[in-house]
């Protein structure tokens, strides 16, 4: 599978620079990292959230796990993961599991964790298992335009 339609005209339409990189087919996080020589503070990871007001996207570094009690807090609401029949159903183009951080793509707000705000370069999966996208951390920055950004993740 290549890029989903869905974020490659989002991408477009955003005037956004990035590069494919291809890799070996791989669903860990950290393997993906390893195999792309990048740190995993550098690989941006989504995380669907299921609010009481609907859907959201938590964008993290993969090194992380999303705080819920954290999002809560921010959200006002409650807060738990989504189900992977409800990323499924949301993300429809992409691969089970390699959900894009980049869900306005797909109608979704998304909050930005800090730790991704100073990094140089970042990385993400593309909607496959055998892609990531590069760009660097300023068009990340214009990519995620006026999303919300927080502290809520914590190294597992």
């Amino acid at each position: 599978m290549s890029i989903p339609m869905t974020l490659r005209e989002y991408l477009r339409a955003c005037d956004i620079d990035y590069e494919e990189l291809k890799h070996p087919r791989e669903v860990s996080t950290s393997r993906i990292a390893e195999k792309a020589h990048i740190t995993g503070d550098q690989l941006a990871k989504a995380v669907m959230l299921h609010c009481d007001s609907g859907y959201r996207v938590a964008v993290l570094p993969s090194t992380c796990d999303a705080d819920l009690e954290s999002l809560s807090k921010l959200f006002n609401e409650n807060v738990e993961l989504a189900s992977e029949e409800e990323i499924v159903r949301r993300f429809s183009d992409c691969d089970p599991g390699a959900t894009t951080p980049v869900g306005q793509a797909y109608g979704l707000q998304v909050y930005v964790d800090d730790m991704l705000r100073y990094q140089s370069d970042i990385y993400f999966e593309a909607g496959d298992h055998e892609t990531l996208l590069h760009m660097s951390g300023r068009e990340f920055d214009r990519l995620m335009g006026d999303s919300p950004h927080g502290q809520f993740s914590r190294h597992h």
